[in-house]
């Protein structure tokens, strides 16, 4: 059979000079788009829902009607619309499978015929306007039944990927008025419910999280959506198995709902090859759901903090997808077997986990490779995240706890200048020295032509924000901060070498503000949380050392700030912010000179400098700098709007593509259902 006539729903040619037989279903397809296809036969509704549906005709037989067609033929597909949720509620299942398929076609067939009409006219055309409430509300009560019911697993994977193919059918979510009616009708309780059974969620977490990620996102900006307010409210996930089933008392610690699910799957983004070498597949739907988590719900905070040995996802036997290495990055689900091994033995000893180390591992590696444009997009989500961690006191309290430590393996970039570090010389430190370790990394590692400006402004406000928690607390952490300062001091070397090229399409003047800042934040208040004097002294021997780069600094924003031009301004906060590193330059430098002169020592060891400023503090004169310890809260409106609704745009566009019904198969399908009466 060619191509042409299987699309067309033809079966056979019988001769030469005879036209193809069609389908019994296409006959009836064909009925509908005539007249009232029930006026000669009462069953027709009845036998419709019995045929193997063609979803490819019946869509492109929706994508063809004219103008004037369709109003001839508009109440007959409301018919059919409201027949395929009647047909949700019969017992026999093949009825209800093939209902299912059919208003997945009639979503998609109307959306594509109607591209340029309004969301009214295309609720007309399916429902008629004046029962679309009540036809939503049945559809929805249906659905909700069937993913809350004891009823197959293939029928609950099929409801799901319904209400995926109804979200995503514009590329605009919030455009797609039929929402409304999903809003009113929530299925908030029945999608927890899925994540809340250890079995279920193995089966259906994927969708079930990236479908309310996408429903949380509708409007989210233009009026109160039901999703976002459920979902900031979710606390006692325990309390959200409405199964009532009885588990094993191990089952039953496994136990949660979305929270568990989406550590289970950010764990499972990882994946290893046979010769133990880590690449990793963006996944932007689920870092969207665990956003929407951190930044929504202050109780998920206490999850990320839970430690458990291994995260576990029992599942009955089916079998998986295939994926292949032609998948677009960010659009396929992990397989099963990646959601039972979500954390990969990427350290030699197995250890104590929770969700944040799993998340820091992933954030290690896609933050190394910025250049493809959902790897951008993922490392931009992943510091996103980091930022809504660092300002919650809950998650800095557990981040700092001495008693709390942890062996994290980020996996550094390779680089000429250094060596590859060796797993098992990691130190077990509070969780905050890796969030810390990965500033540094993504700081050392990104200095290149096309330069990532948004990437670096949000990981040096996340180390001002772990700053103003330890400096608040008092905690001295024992972290080598000479890295850090090493890695911020090469930061402005950097933006003085290229200060032309940058300054094209960058403002690097409030980037250096904010790391001269850093610097004043240690000189002011690091007597509060640096762990011993000692560490005071490096601080003060690191500047002297390193004084070319700040005296180049200086220069340059002194320059530009006595011109008038655009960057006037911001390069006048730049020299203010250095008057103090400058104090100690200008203080320091003439000491050790003179100390080298009187001792005719050519060139001072670092403990001989040291010793300079430790018996020169006395006399130094620094001044008072308000607001050091003070920053802005982190609001995803108005400044994050536009680049969370592209990144909306772009998941919803994947997830069309990659929601086919057809992924369970029809005679897979059938074939279950067969004898079912």
């Amino acid at each position: 059979m060619s191509q042409v006539e299987k699309k067309a729903g033809l079966l056979r040619r019988t001769s030469s000079s005879k036209k193809p037989l069609k389908e019994k279903v296409v006959l009836m397809y064909d009925e509908i788009f005539k007249e009232d296809p029930a006026k000669n036969n009462a069953r027709f509704w009845d036998e419709l829902f019995l045929m193997k549906v063609n979803l490819e005709y019946l869509e492109s037989k929706l994508e063809s009607v004219d103008g004037e067609e369709v109003q001839r033929i508009q109440d007959n597909i409301n018919s059919l619309f409201h027949h395929c949720v009647q047909a949700l509620g019969e017992e026999h299942q093949i009825k209800v499978v093939n209902a299912l398929q059919t208003l997945c076609a009639l979503f998609r067939g109307v959306h594509q015929k109607n591209k340029s009409a309004s969301g009214f006219d295309i609720i007309n055309m399916l429902m008629g306007f004046d029962k679309a409430e009540q036809r939503m509300k049945d559809l929805m009560e249906r659905l909700d039944s069937l993913l809350c019911g004891d009823g197959s697993e293939s029928l609950k994977s099929l409801c799901l990927k319904l209400l995926l193919c109804l979200v995503t059918v514009t590329d605009n979510i919030s455009q797609n008025t039929i929402l409304e009616y999903v809003m009113i009708n929530s299925i908030f309780e029945a999608i927890l419910q899925i994540l809340s059974d250890v079995s279920s969620r193995g089966q259906h977490g994927y969708d079930a999280v990236v479908l309310l990620a996408l429903l949380v996102n509708y409007r989210k900006y233009e009026s109160v959506n039901p999703y976002i307010v459920k979902l900031s409210i979710v606390d006692d996930e325990p309390t959200l198995d409405n199964n009532k089933q009885q588990y094993k008392d191990k089952e039953e610690e496994n136990q949660g709902g979305f929270f568990s699910t989406l550590t289970s799957m950010v764990g499972s983004m990882f994946i290893a090859d046979a010769d133990e070498k880590l690449s990793v597949q963006t996944n932007e739907a689920i870092l969207l759901a665990l956003y929407e988590a951190v930044h929504l719900n202050r109780n998920f905070i206490t999850v990320l903090a839970q430690s458990h040995p291994e995260i576990d996802i029992p599942t009955t036997p089916t079998t998986p997808t295939p994926t292949t290495p032609t998948t677009p990055l960010g659009t396929t689900p992990p397989s099963l077997d990646m959601m039972n091994n979500p954390e990969l033995p990427l350290d030699p000893n197995l250890q104590t986990s929770n969700l944040l180390i799993t998340f820091l591992k992933y954030a290690s590696i896609v933050m190394q490779d910025t250049k493809d444009e959902h790897r951008l997009n993922s490392a931009r989500l992943c510091l996103i995240i980091l930022t809504c961690i660092a300002e919650d006191q809950y998650a800095d309290a557990f981040l700092h706890d001495d008693n709390m430590n942890f062996r994290v393996n980020l996996h550094r970039m390779p680089m000429r200048h250094r060596k590859k570090a060796v797993d098992k010389n990691i130190p077990s430190r509070p969780l905050v020295c890796a969030v810390l370790d990965l500033m540094v990394e993504f700081i050392v590692t990104h200095m290149m032509k096309d330069f990532p400006m948004d990437l670096y402004l949000r990981c040096v406000q996340i180390i001002h924000k772990l700053l103003c928690y330890q400096k608040k607390c008092r905690i001295r952490l024992h972290y080598t901060w000479r890295e850090l300062w090493s890695a911020l001091i090469n930061l402005l070397k950097f933006l003085l070498s290229n200060e032309t090229t940058l300054l094209a399409k960058h403002n690097i003047f409030h980037l250096a503000l904010l790391v001269v800042n850093l610097f004043n934040m240690f000189i002011t208040y690091g007597d509060t949380f640096l762990p011993t004097s000692n560490s005071y002294d490096e601080l003060y021997y690191e500047i002297v050392r390193m004084h070319q780069v700040f005296d180049n600094l200086y220069c340059m924003v002194l320059r530009v700030s006595t011109n008038t031009g655009q960057w006037k301004e911001a390069a006048s906060k730049v020299t203010h912010a250095l008057v103090n590193v400058r104090a100690i330059i200008n203080h320091f430098n003439p000491k050790i000179e003179s100390y080298a002169a009187v001792n005719h020592i050519s060139q001072l060891s670092e403990e001989q400098v040291l010793e300079v400023v430790r018996s020169n503090y006395d006399t130094l004169t620094l001044k008072l700098q308000d607001g050091l310890d003070q920053f802005e809260r982190y609001s995803e409106q108005p400044k994050e709007a536009a680049f969370f609704k592209e990144l909306v745009r772009s998941i919803s566009l994947n997830v069309r593509k990659n929601v086919s019904l057809n992924t369970l198969s029809q005679d897979v399908l059938l074939k279950e259902f067969s004898t079912i009466s």
